[in-house]
């Protein structure tokens, strides 16, 4: 028998035996629904650096937007009630590079975390792949109805549904590896804003 040999079939032996996946639904069970969730995510979002807006309509997210950066920027948009902005249907067919110089991009998300401030994109959201993590600033809008409390039923969420790529974003990006100093925005966006839709 052949050193490969010997090697394959010690491993062969080895083999861990097939166990289920846990079932999910306990922790369905021991997760408090009643909590409230907007505020959990606004509370944990803001810890990891993120500008989380509880706002009641498009109205209050433009007008926040306006506030915050200066006429004349580029800005690129996903979210068609926001159609002041460059829609990222419009320049989806240009080269990555373009995208350089984009100060803002707004997204939707259609899945929130709670207890990590996570944001699930997909593909079809992004539109284009690089946006979200090209641009100088990042801006979601979600539902408050599409927040849920743990990684566990996000997970559930997506488990069965069908998509080409796909993140969890969570907060400017952050490293504290420099001289012991945290730096925010290290690569990436420099901020990501949260706006939380009834």
């Amino acid at each position: 028998m052949s050193s490969r040999d010997k090697i394959l079939a010690a491993v062969k032996a080895n083999q861990i035996s097939h166990a289920e996946l846990p079932d999910l639904e306990v922790l369905n069970t021991l997760t408090a629904t009643s909590e409230n969730l907007v505020e959990r995510y606004k509370t944990i979002g803001s810890a990891g650096g993120s500008f989380v807006y509880e706002v009641a309509d498009y109205d209050a997210i433009k007008s926040i937007l306006q506030k915050e950066f200066i006429p004349g920027v580029k800005i690129i948009c996903g979210v068609p009630q926001l159609h002041e902005y460059t829609n990222v249907d419009d320049v989806k067919h240009e080269l990555s590079h373009s995208f350089a110089d984009v100060e803002l991009c707004i997204l939707a998300s259609n899945l929130g975390v709670a207890e990590n401030g996570a944001l699930w994109l997909t593909e079809e959201q992004m539109t284009v792949r690089v946006l979200p993590f090209i641009a100088q600033h990042l801006a979601i809008v979600i539902s408050q109805k599409n927040l849920v409390p743990t990684m566990a039923q996000a997970y559930q969420t997506i488990g069965d549904a069908r998509y080409g790529y796909g993140a969890f974003i969570s907060g400017p990006s952050k490293t504290a590896d420099i001289e012991q100093s945290l730096v925010i925005g290290a690569h990436g966006p420099r901020s990501l804003s949260v706006f939380i839709l009834p």
